[in-house]
């Protein structure tokens, strides 16, 4: 049996093994068959084999394409293949608002001073914490509130409009920050995000056009580890 298919070129994939699959409850296991073609009727199995740690590999790479492997910089804090998570530290920033009750209209546009924050990508989602000390974060290192609007509880971002890339490689990771300070800050999704006395509106007031560090004792802290961030907890 052969399929043909077309993935930006030809290729011809041939039936060559089966895995079956048997369940009892909340158990399974797993057994490898070789295939082989009939003249007619349909393929036959051959006999059951145990499962070897090299065929999963190979399995594995297949499915990934062959990818190639990356080699991560020092911002980089976490990787797999559908994860990533990196640090940043405390820099100058344009933000944009639009917000339909005006309380931040005047603050369209400016820079500002960034706290040092950790982000992760994770399944097409995008969360951000941020970090009371400028040094790369370990797993022990807790984490504070982000101070922005557009965020859950859980620091999750609110894509909206945002322009996102389709993949979390570490090449992408420029694109995740320019699509997350590019896109405009429209409403607050939880209660309290600094300890500033007035608030969110008079903190970026205070931090506008300013060539300053950002306040860390502005920051809500979390009793959330970075640990407990990145395998999302």
């Amino acid at each position: 049996m052969k399929v043909e298919i077309s993935i930006g070129e030809m290729h011809r994939f041939e039936l060559r093994d089966a895995l079956l699959i048997y369940r009892e409850n909340r158990r399974s296991f797993i057994t490898w068959h070789t295939v082989t073609a009939q003249q007619q009727g349909p393929p036959s199995l051959g006999p059951a084999q145990p499962l070897t740690t090299s065929f999963v590999e190979d399995l594995a790479e297949s499915l990934s394409g062959g990818a190639v492997a990356e080699l991560l910089p020092e911002n980089v804090l976490a990787k797999s293949d559908r994860m990533i998570a990196w640090w940043t530290p405390p820099r100058m920033r344009r933000m944009f608002f639009e917000n339909a009750e005006g309380k931040a209209q005047q603050l369209n546009g400016k820079v500002f001073p960034q706290p040092a924050m950790v982000w992760k990508v994770a399944q097409g989602d995008l969360k951000i914490r941020a970090l009371c000390e400028n040094r790369r974060p370990n797993a022990k290192t807790t984490l504070a509130v982000a101070p922005f609007w557009n965020l859950s509880d859980d620091g999750r971002v609110c894509l909206g409009s945002m322009r996102s890339p389709d993949s979390v490689s570490v090449a992408s990771i420029g694109a995740w920050e320019q699509g997350f300070y590019e896109s405009a800050f429209t409403h607050a999704n939880v209660g309290r995000l600094t300890r500033h006395e007035g608030g969110h509106d008079a903190l970026w007031g205070e931090l506008a056009g300013k060539r300053r560090l950002f306040p860390a004792n502005a920051l809500i802290r979390l009793p959330q580890k970075l640990a407990e961030f990145i395998q999302g907890r």
